[in-house]
């Protein structure tokens, strides 16, 4: 997400982070170009034109042009705004209600609301600790409600089932109901969608939110609808109180202007974002950390996070005492590596929350992608465990049979030994006294693309 964005702010403000004096004239010429990038990017005009009036008064003011630092301080006074335009903080669910607190989901067909009721359901039981039921009330669709049924039972939710010819108020009502007999914390209930806004469609869901006043309407979109995406949740939002929006397929959106135009549109947070197509693809929406991802600063605090949460720790202890005793790293233990980083979200997640991303060339970008874990970790698989544990013994008619039983060609099992031969070295610096303080002088600040890790 917002990879174009990305690129023209953090060219047009690079030229201006090193300079020790700052004029009007290339404030005028920088904002010009920070203009351009947010209309690029699908932002709507009002959130432009008030942008860009907010960050000149900064920036022409004598905080800024009378800085040690004029070009960093401009750099901050965009980081700023960005983060004010989107919300300041991230706004967490009010389930501070007699359970069970009642979700009620809403958006257009095809924006991912169903999936977004079981990502939610699959968050709510992780992080919150909290049981949950779904319920249907698209009575159009039966296969909405199958797959509703489908998801719930993959993220282990509570299902309440429905049909096509019950009113959608009384499903509500009915799932409520049921929740309360189990003692169920929360209750997500999925409408109805169209292909676009119609009265019957207002009315149904205007219908559902009075019978069971939730404590919380989201609002489900697709962000790769960029300004659009703003105008349909403000219609929603007239409609309807909402109280906050689920930006969805976040990881297919270049451009970002959906999730820059919706809060001052609308006036609701941005709570929750998609970012993948997994029932555990979902983050909560920090402005801050966005704002950081977009000037190619990186998000280290969602990488710890999700690094605490996802990561086998016992599995990265045995790694660390096997290194500390001075036995080697082999390829089961790369085999490991690979299917951490495919629990952390994969390596494009990873990687783009890692500082300093704007500076790799799109081309390198373009080579990382998850598929290459799978094939990487295929090769592996068909090795015998001699093999992995004594990869100097793969020859030429052993990589010809591993080749074969893996789906892949000779020279993809000579590129993964080169990329664990880089890894195992470095694995062999860490383990050594002052090992990673070593490691990092040696790539020089610069992340190891195409080389030294497996992409």
């Amino acid at each position: 997400m917002f990879d174009s964005l990305s690129e023209r702010l953090g060219s047009t403000l690079k030229k201006l982070r090193g300079q020790g004096r700052i004029t009007e004239d290339n404030v005028k010429e920088t904002l010009r170009e920070v203009r351009m990038a947010l209309l690029e990017a699908d932002v709507a005009l009002p959130v432009v034109r008030e942008f860009i009036e907010r960050v000149k008064e900064r920036a022409l003011g004598q905080d800024v042009l009378r800085s040690l630092t004029p070009g960093q301080a401009l750099v901050k006074v965009v980081n700023d705004e960005l983060v004010a335009v989107m919300g300041e903080a991230n706004e967490r669910l009010n389930l501070n209600t007699q359970p069970p607190a009642v979700i009620l989901m809403a958006g257009l067909q095809g924006a991912g609301k169903t999936t977004s009721v079981a990502k939610l359901a699959r968050w709510l039981k992780e992080r919150e600790r909290k049981s949950v039921m779904v319920a249907s009330a698209d009575i159009y669709r039966p296969a909405a409600i199958e797959q509703l049924k489908t998801l719930a039972n993959e993220v282990d939710a509570h299902f309440f089932p429905s049909q096509t010819d019950q009113d959608p108020v009384e499903i509500a009502q009915a799932a409520i109901a049921q929740a309360k007999l189990q003692f169920v914390d929360v209750v997500i209930i999925d409408t109805a969608g169209r292909l676009h806004i119609d009265d019957d469609m207002m009315s149904e869901i205007k219908r559902i939110h009075a019978a069971i006043n939730p404590i919380e309407t989201l609002f489900t979109v697709d962000s790769m609808t960029g300004q659009d995406a703003a105008n349909t949740a403000k219609a929603f939002n007239d409609a309807l109180p909402l109280t906050g929006i689920i930006l969805t397929k976040t990881d297919g959106d270049a451009r970002g202007g959906a999730a820059l135009s919706i809060r001052h549109i609308t006036g609701k947070p941005i709570k929750f974002m998609g970012v993948g197509e997994k029932t555990e693809a979902l983050e909560p929406f920090h402005p801050d950390r966005v704002v950081s991802r977009i000037l190619g600063m990186g998000d280290v605090l969602s990488l710890v996070e999700d690094a605490q949460r996802k990561m086998d720790k016992g599995s990265a202890e045995q790694l660390a005492n096997k290194l500390k005793k001075g036995k080697g790293f082999d390829l089961e233990d790369f085999r490991d590596q690979l299917r951490q980083m495919g629990n952390m979200g994969g390596i494009g997640s990873m990687l783009e929350k890692m500082p300093g991303m704007g500076n790799i060339p799109a081309a390198a970008k373009q080579q990382v992608n998850d598929k290459e874990l799978g094939k990487l970790e295929a090769i592996i698989n068909s090795m015998t465990k001699k093999e992995r544990q004594r990869p100097d013994v793969i020859k030429g008619s052993r990589k010809k049979r591993i080749a074969a039983g893996s789906g892949t060609q000779i020279q993809d099992v000579n590129r993964l030994l080169k990329q664990f031969a880089q890894m195992q070295k470095m694995m062999k610096k860490m383990s050594q006294k002052g090992g990673m303080a070593k490691m990092m002088r040696g790539l020089g600040g610069k992340f190891p693309m195409g080389g030294g890790m497996p992409f």
